[in-house]
C-alpha cells in the first residue's frame, strides 16, 4: 500500500514556481523523523543503510532520502511495523494538518515549505507528541 507519492501531488494544481522536489518534502520529512525515531523498515535498513546513516547525520534530507531510495514513493516497507501501524491512523488523517499548522500557515502553499533540517525540527517534536499520544491509547 502506498502512503503517498511525490508524483500524485506535483501534476494539477501544483504551483509552476516550484520543482517538482517540492511534491517530495512533506512524504521526505515525515520518512526523516521516522528515520531518527527508529521506525524506519528493514528494507532500508538493509538496502539503503548508508542513505540511513546520511540521514541520521543530516548529510542527506529526507525529501533526498524519498527521491532517492523510495523512487518518490512512501509504501509500508519503509516503515517498521510499529511505523506503519501509528502512519495507517495519522499519516492521511492528522498529518497534514500539523504539517500545516507547523510549516506552511503563511506560505502559499504547502508546496512552498522548504526541505530543511530546521523545518524538520519545527516539526519533529509534534510528530513525537501524535506518536507518544498513540503509543498511550488503550489498545
Amino acid at each position: 500500500m502506498a502512503y503517498d507519492r511525490a508524483d500524485w501531488h506535483y501534476g494539477g494544481d501544483f504551483p509552476a514556481d516550484l520543482p517538482t522536489e517540492a511534491g517530495a518534502t512533506h512524504i521526505g520529512l515525515f520518512l526523516a523523523w521516522a528515520i531518527h525515531r527508529g521506525l524506519v523498515g528493514d528494507f532500508h535498513r538493509n538496502e539503503s543503510s548508508d542513505a540511513v546513516a546520511a540521514v541520521t547525520r543530516r548529510d542527506m534530507s529526507g525529501g533526498q532520502f524519498l527521491i532517492q531510495e523510495c523512487d518518490e514513493k512512501f509504501w509500508e516497507e519503509d516503515l517498521s511495523d510499529e511505523g506503519n501501524a501509528f502512519a495507517r491512523e495519522y499519516y492521511a488523517d492528522g498529518y497534514f494538518a500539523d504539517y500545516v499548522e507547523t510549516l506552511a500557515e503563511e506560505l502559499p502553499s504547502i508546496y512552498h515549505v522548504a526541505d530543511t533540517w530546521a523545518n524538520f525540527d519545527r516539526l519533529a517534536p509534534v510528530l513525537d507528541q501524535r506518536l507518544q499520544q498513540w503509543r498511550a491509547r488503550p489498545q
